[in-house]
């Protein structure tokens, strides 16, 4: 049961620290947890993100209506895709996160329909690419339940915080690369299970969706941990996408922010887009038609038609013209 290879940088003990405040603050406003209209939609921003990674190419909003069971015209391995995602993603609260059992089941979840070798590790060698260039080459396969299992065991008994040690994870199973496929997407859902373990919020925050926009970086940042063999960059990259993910929540409830009287002139759809918007806000100043459409699954037009409804309302102004204008909170509203 020996350590996998890593250390903590004066950055991580920083991040650590800066993620226990904004959960403290998060959690204690009660705002995000009672949202049921907001964890939805970070779930399925999550199932989008971790499956676009892998070059899955359906819209937010095709994910939404394959979730709902809406007809999606579609590549039918993508749709298969979301499916499988969404449904291990929705067992994230029962799964033991220190099982290997639970961690074969999740696969079969993942890539069932998918590849032939589904919920077992793999038989043969395999490789990450970059164009023709082999990058990264996996463990030989017979080597492999054993550095799983080894793995596994570590992180059951390790004091290591979850921050890290679900980093940990993530890397060395993209590291091992324990299965024919959906190495990727079984890596990203076992940091959100290990966190889950510690608090149940990161069941619904996308930290996938921070990953996604920076998936150049990820990459990278991949890559040198795996030349290295060394986790400790990769910590850093994943704690400062889990710090941003926080940033986009509630810290305070609604009317905490803006009173009854500027809620109240609102319908029950325009009052959901303020929610899935105020955190950002809150946390970041302003806000742009494009991150309102992912963290709302709303389209540029019916964004934009929102914007005008709270401006009108007095909650938000705008600033600048086109694509560069942005919104921020009216500080001089009816309060």
């Amino acid at each position: 049961m020996s350590k996998p290879p890593f250390s903590i940088s004066e950055k991580t003990a920083n991040l650590v620290g800066r993620i226990a405040e904004q959960i403290g603050m998060v959690h204690g406003s009660g705002a995000y947890g009672r949202n049921l209209h907001l964890r939805k939609i970070n779930r399925l921003r999550s199932i989008r993100s971790s499956t676009a990674i892998e070059g899955n190419t359906l819209s937010l909003q095709q994910v939404t209506d394959v979730i709902e069971g809406r007809r999606v015209v579609g590549n039918p391995r993508e749709i298969r895709e979301v499916k499988n995602a969404y449904e291990a993603y929705e067992r994230i609260l029962s799964l033991d996160p220190f099982s290997v059992k639970d961690f074969l089941a999740a696969h079969k979840l993942m890539t069932a329909g998918l590849v032939e070798e589904t919920g077992v590790f793999r038989s043969g060698d395999v490789g990450i690419f970059s164009g023709d260039r082999i990058v990264h080459l996996g463990a030989r396969p017979g080597f492999v339940p054993k550095l799983v299992a080894d793995l596994f065991e570590w992180a059951k008994h390790s004091e290591t915080h979850p921050l890290i040690k679900s980093s940990v994870m993530h890397f060395e199973i993209e590291f091992i690369h324990p299965f024919a496929d959906g190495n990727g997407r079984m890596g990203r859902l076992w940091q959100t299970l290990v966190l889950s373990g510690w608090y149940e919020i990161f069941a619904w925050l996308p930290v996938e969706t921070i990953v996604y926009e920076n998936q150049a970086e990820y990459y990278a940042v991949l890559g040198r941990a795996g030349k290295a063999a060394d986790s400790s960059e990769f910590i850093e990259f994943m704690l400062d996408a889990v710090s941003s993910a926080l940033s986009q929540l509630p810290t305070r409830k609604i009317t905490d922010i803006i009173t009854d009287k500027n809620t109240d002139k609102l319908s029950k759809t325009e009052l959901e887009f303020l929610q899935g918007i105020i955190g950002f806000l809150e946390n970041n100043g302003e806000i742009n038609n494009f991150r309102a459409q992912l963290l709302t699954n709303k389209s540029a037009d019916s964004v934009k038609k929102y914007f005008a409804r709270l401006v009108e309302a007095g909650i938000l102004t705008a600033h600048g013209a086109n694509k560069a204008r942005k919104y921020r909170l009216n500080k001089k509203r009816d309060d």
